[in-house]
């Protein structure tokens, strides 16, 4: 007979690392080094049986965990627009930096708009997928007054 295990019975230790499906690794990596300051960890790199390279690992500035850029075309393309990782930045000054940062490579953004509960920005990967960056410095709880309907933050059909 078993016991059945609760969840406050097991623990969790963190984040492995999170993946990114891509459809051309060395477009994206170029992007990620460029964009957000991505270093590859070419000890880490996953080679199938037959010896094809089909992702990349790489460290990101600031973030504690691997992101891994998954070859991976058509779950790209489903994903075009969607946001599965928001990204912390301290300040809405800080973000403001981003947003420079971001014109001055000619990537697309929406500026920096205002959060129901602080500040973000977004862009796009070379796949569409949304990245948003998001501000740890908060306002006060504003859902009516936030810029939820722009369309970098509604969600493609």
């Amino acid at each position: 007979m078993t016991n059945d295990i609760k969840a406050s019975e097991v623990s969790l230790a963190g984040i492995h690392h999170l993946k990114i499906p891509v459809t051309n690794l060395q477009t994206s990596l170029k992007w990620y080094e460029e964009i957000l300051g991505a270093k590859r960890c070419a000890e880490f790199d996953h080679f199938d049986r037959e010896g094809n390279l089909f992702a990349y690992i790489v460290t990101i500035p600031g973030i504690d965990t691997y992101f891994e850029l998954r070859l991976a075309p058509k779950i790209a393309e489903r994903m075009k627009g969607f946001d599965p990782t928001i990204l912390s930045v301290g300040t809405l000054e800080e973000l403001e930096l981003w947003e420079q940062h971001l014109n001055q490579h000619g990537v697309a953004n929406s500026s920096v708009l205002r959060g129901i509960v602080g500040w973000l920005l977004v862009c796009h990967d070379p796949d569409g997928l949304a990245i948003r960056f998001y501000t740890l410095e908060t306002h006060e709880f504003d859902a009516a007054g936030s810029d939820m309907d722009s369309p970098w933050v509604v969600y493609p059909e």
